[in-house]
């Protein structure tokens, strides 16, 4: 066996009957309700159990990160929100219009992330010169928030990955 058929053998297009492609939608979700406007949960959950130093690191965390998505938002937010567009479209296009497999996986993915980076920029614009109180319960709301869209979204997914594997039927046709 040579090392493309290899590849391409552990690197499956076939998305919805392929272990990594639910591993990697479990991290996804994973990595975007633990790290709320790029700021790590556990450092709220910290601040809260030991405050002092952990509480200014988590505002200077919170900062740093809520005037990086504000900036990106104000500078590029046009080109972003257009070209989000075009690619979750021609993602639904290949995906649902044309059947292929491994577009539908990616907008199943991609598509609700999108609506978690809106909800994160604007969950910034709100908790700039805010109190730390705010701030904990406002990244409380946020990861919330987060997690139920996760929830769907994954419910979606495995629902449309199920229908699709049985419709494919076990010889692929």
């Amino acid at each position: 066996m040579d090392f493309y058929s290899t590849a391409f053998e552990l690197i499956d297009m076939r998305s919805f009957s392929n272990l990594w492609f639910w591993i990697m939608l479990a991290y996804a979700w994973s990595a975007a309700s633990h790290y709320v406007i790029g700021v790590p949960y556990d450092v709220v959950a910290r601040a809260v159990k030991y405050g002092g130093q952990v509480e200014q690191d988590l505002k200077d965390l919170v900062r740093v990160n809520a005037n990086r998505l504000t900036y990106i938002a104000d500078t590029a937010g046009n080109w972003l929100v257009g070209f989000g567009f075009f690619a979750l479209t021609a993602l639904a296009l290949l995906g649902f219009y044309y059947g292929l497999e491994f577009s539908q996986a990616l907008f199943l993915i991609f598509a609700p992330m999108s609506l978690v980076f809106a909800l994160s920029v604007r969950c910034a614009r709100r908790i700039n010169h805010t109190s730390l109180a705010d701030i904990r319960l406002k990244l409380r709301r946020q990861r919330l928030s987060i997690q139920v869209i996760g929830m769907f979204s994954i419910l979606i997914t495995s629902m449309w990955g199920m229908f699709h594997n049985l419709s494919v039927g076990v010889l692929g046709g």
